[in-house]
C-alpha cells in the first residue's frame, strides 16, 4: 500500500473536503429532519463515483464502493445532532460552518459531520485512484443517533456486515468499546391537594427525595476496564403543574451507563428494590425502561427501547491489531486503542454479531457544547485513516 498515494489524493481535494463538511454544517438536520443533509450527501457520493448510492426506507443515505470478493466493510456515520442552544453563547455561528484559525466551527462538526464528510471523500478519492479494495465498502450515513439510534437499527438488519467502522469522535485514535446507555424512568403517585392543606394529601416529593439521596450509595457493577456503572437523574416532571397544589405525581428520568454484562432486567431490579425502601406510607411508585416511537423524515415508524447495548471488541482481535499497526505506519505516529466514555450505533451492530471499531477526527469533549469545532489537518488525516482502513483485509 503505498500511503504517499493516499496523502497526495487527500492533499490534492483538501479543499473540497472541507467545503463540502462545511455545507453539511451549514444546513440544520435535528433528529428526523435530515432529509436536506442526506439529499446533499447522495449527490455527493453520485458526483465522487460511487459505484451504486440509494437512500433506504428509513432514510438513510448507502454508498457502496465495489470490491473484491472478501468480507465487506462499513463506514458508519450520522446526519442528525443535538440542539445547539442560546445562538448567543456561540463564538461563531452554530451553523455558519465558519473557519477560524485552523479549525472548523459549528454544531455537529465534531458529532459528526466532519467525520462523515471524511468518510464520504475517501471512498470517492479510492474509486479516483481505481484501488481495488478488498471486499465492497460501504459508506453508511444514518438516521436519528441521537434519539437512539434509529437509521443504524434498520440497517443493521437490512445490511448486515460482520466489519464496522464508527466515526465517532476520537481524534483518530482507535475505540474498541464502550459502556451503554439506557433511559429509565421512576414514577411516584401520591394524592394532589391544595398547598394550604398539605397534610390531607401525599406529596411524592419526599420519596423522591429519599430515592435521589440513594441513588448516591446505590451499589454499581464494576468492570476492569470500563470502571463503574453510572446513574444520573437528569429530569423531573409533575403534574398537576400549578405552583398552588401538591402534585399528584412525579417521574423522575435516569440516564444509566451500563458496563458489559450489567443487563436490562439487573438495572430494573436494583431500581425497584431502592424505590421500595424510599416510599412513604400511600405513596406509590415504579420504574420502567423508557420507550420510544419514531419516525423518520421517509415517513418509517419504529418503537424500540431507549438503549444502546455496550460492546467490546477484544484488545487482541487480529482486525484490530492489523489496523492499528498499518494506521500508525501511513499517518506517521502512535495510535492508540482507547474506549469511548459515551455509547454510540457501534453498539446496534456488535448486538446483530458485527465486530466493531472506531475511529474518527475530533475532541470528544467538546461536543454537544458551544465550543464544537474541528481542527482541519485532523478532519484531512481522517479520510486518508478511512482509505487506509478500507484497503485493509478485514481479519477474524
Amino acid at each position: 500500500m503505498d500511503h504517499g498515494q493516499l496523502w497526495r489524493v487527500a492533499s490534492q481535494h483538501r479543499e473540497d473536503l472541507i467545503a463540502f463538511a462545511q455545507r453539511l454544517i451549514q444546513v440544520p438536520s435535528l433528529s428526523g429532519h435530515e432529509a436536506e443533509v442526506a439529499a446533499l450527501v447522495q449527490a455527493e457520493m453520485e458526483r465522487l463515483g460511487y459505484d451504486r448510492v440509494w437512500i433506504d426506507e428509513a432514510g438513510n443515505v448507502i454508498g457502496r464502493v465495489a470490491g473484491g470478493d472478501g468480507p465487506p466493510l462499513m463506514f458508519n456515520g450520522h446526519m442528525d445532532h443535538v440542539d445547539p442552544g442560546d445562538p448567543g453563547l456561540w463564538l461563531h455561528p452554530a451553523y455558519g460552518g465558519e473557519i477560524h484559525d485552523g479549525e472548523l466551527w459549528g454544531r455537529a462538526a465534531v458529532d459528526m459531520k466532519g467525520a462523515l464528510a471524511a468518510m464520504v471523500y475517501a471512498g470517492g478519492l479510492l474509486v479516483s485512484l481505481g484501488l481495488t479494495l478488498p471486499g465492497h465498502l460501504y459508506v453508511t450515513a444514518v438516521v436519528q443517533e441521537e434519539v437512539g439510534g434509529m437509521g443504524t437499527r434498520h440497517l443493521a438488519q437490512s445490511l448486515p456486515v460482520k466489519h464496522v467502522v464508527v466515526g465517532e469522535a476520537s481524534a483518530n485514535h482507535l475505540r474498541r468499546g464502550h459502556r451503554g446507555r439506557v433511559e429509565l424512568r421512576a414514577h411516584f403517585q401520591g394524592r394532589s391537594v391544595h398547598a394550604s392543606m398539605p397534610d390531607l394529601g401525599v406529596n411524592p416529593h419526599f420519596s423522591l427525595a429519599r430515592f435521589v439521596e440513594g441513588l448516591k450509595t446505590l451499589p454499581m457493577a464494576s468492570h476492569p476496564e470500563y470502571g463503574s456503572s453510572t446513574v444520573a437523574p437528569t429530569r423531573v416532571d409533575s403534574e398537576p403543574q400549578s405552583a398552588n397544589v401538591t402534585p399528584a405525581a412525579i417521574h423522575l428520568t435516569l440516564d444509566w451507563r451500563n458496563v458489559p454484562g450489567e443487563d436490562l432486567p439487573r438495572i430494573v431490579t436494583k431500581l425497584e428494590t431502592l424505590l421500595a425502601r424510599c416510599l412513604e406510607s400511600a405513596c406509590h411508585g415504579q420504574v420502567e425502561i423508557c420507550t420510544k416511537t419514531m419516525v423518520s423524515y421517509t415517513g418509517l415508524s419504529m418503537e424500540y427501547l431507549d438503549s444502546f447495548a455496550s460492546f467490546t471488541t477484544p484488545a487482541d482481535h487480529p482486525w484490530l491489531d492489523s489496523v492499528q499497526a498499518v494506521l500508525a505506519e501511513a499517518l506517521d505516529r502512535p495510535v492508540e486503542v482507547g474506549t469511548w466514555r459515551f455509547a454510540t450505533d457501534g453498539g446496534h451492530f456488535a448486538e446483530e454479531g458485527a465486530t466493531v471499531i472506531g475511529f474518527g477526527p475530533g475532541d470528544d469533549t467538546i461536543v454537544h457544547t458551544v465550543e464544537e469545532r474541528l481542527p482541519l489537518d485532523q478532519l484531512v488525516e481522517s479520510s486518508v485513516g478511512y482509505m487506509v482502513l478500507a484497503l485493509q483485509p478485514r481479519l477474524g
